[in-house]
């Protein structure tokens, strides 16, 4: 079970480049053990209810917008937003507030920026809890974007076509990316909203008008969607197999990671190639969950999971 609502004991702006304002905010226990919270996309946002995974009584909770996200200014930015900026910021964070090592949580691109940081900075890491893993290959992104999960979505896949021309339906995320950098705010904005609400109808494994309407949301849309294609164009700046390549540089960190049986979004295979390679971690399927944190089964399986964390690091 969620731990009760919370307000954050302060928030600010902080500034990590010339261009890039990074929304942060602080609550929990400020003596607690500190613990980042890194959200999904790359494009997503920190919510209210991200902070209730976590005992306000045990745990010094930092959450942050990252690059072009949320709050973050300026929004929807792809200058200079790549994975190693992110993981720059991550430790710029920790810094300034003077946290020696911290708890990293991750989410989907979350456990993707989790694991890259942890990876740069292991002796910074007191350990990790993941949920729903992305390594970030290339299969794993053309199974959402190149037509695996349209055959379990197909209504849905219909209306992310939409706004892509036939002849180029062989190469959607160049096709998406191409439109998501225009000018023309209303191409712009067309294609945001299409790739933002195939994301949110994929999401659980019950249709959720709420999770689908969060990502029809026009100032959210616009961020998600530039920022994932912005990535995955990109090959999310890293080299092919990165991720599990460098596994060794963090196998000594106990670390918890939670999938869903029936995540759309991010198969479970990704979960089990990365307990397999990773001895001290700890894998929890969730029989009756796909992608989305706020299914009850991956809910509570990320409380039990932050509870036990703190019974190894304190």
């Amino acid at each position: 079970m969620l731990f009760p609502a919370i307000q954050p004991s302060k928030t600010w702006h902080f500034p990590v480049s010339d261009l890039h304002n990074l929304y942060i905010e602080e609550c929990g226990n400020p003596e607690g053990v500190p613990v980042v919270f890194l959200h999904g996309g790359p494009g997503g946002n920190c919510e209210p209810g991200h902070r209730r995974f976590f005992d306000p009584e045990r745990y010094r909770i930092i959450l942050f917008d990252q690059r072009g996200a949320g709050k973050s200014k300026p929004h929807a930015s792809l200058e200079d937003n790549t994975s190693k900026h992110l993981v720059e910021d991550i430790e710029k964070i920790r810094e300034s507030l003077q946290i020696e090592k911290w708890v990293v949580f991750g989410g989907s691109w979350g456990s993707t920026l989790s694991l890259l940081y942890a990876q740069n900075h292991p002796d910074r890491v007191l350990g990790l809890i993941l949920r729903g893993i992305f390594l970030a290959r290339d299969s794993d992104v053309n199974w959402f974007y190149q037509g695996g999960a349209a055959k379990i979505f197909p209504e849905a896949w219909a209306h992310f076509l939409e706004p892509i021309a036939e002849n180029e339906r062989d190469d959607l995320i160049s096709a998406y990316h191409q439109r998501l950098v225009s000018d023309n705010e209303i191409v712009r904005m067309g294609a945001a909203k299409a790739w933002s609400i195939w994301e949110g109808s994929a999401a659980t494994l019950m249709p959720d008008r709420r999770i689908v309407s969060h990502f029809s949301d026009p100032h959210i849309a616009l961020s998600i969607a530039r920022i994932e294609c912005h990535y995955f164009y990109h090959k999310s700046f890293l080299e092919p197999g990165q991720i599990l390549d460098n596994l060794g540089k963090i196998n000594h960190l106990p670390g918890y990671i939670i999938h869903g049986r029936y995540d759309m979004i991010c198969p479970v295979e990704q979960a089990l190639l990365l307990q397999q390679s990773w001895p001290e971690s700890r894998l929890r399927i969730i029989d009756n969950a796909g992608h989305a944190a706020t299914e009850p089964g991956i809910s509570n399986a990320l409380v039990d999971s932050c509870n036990q964390m703190l019974d190894i690091v304190s």
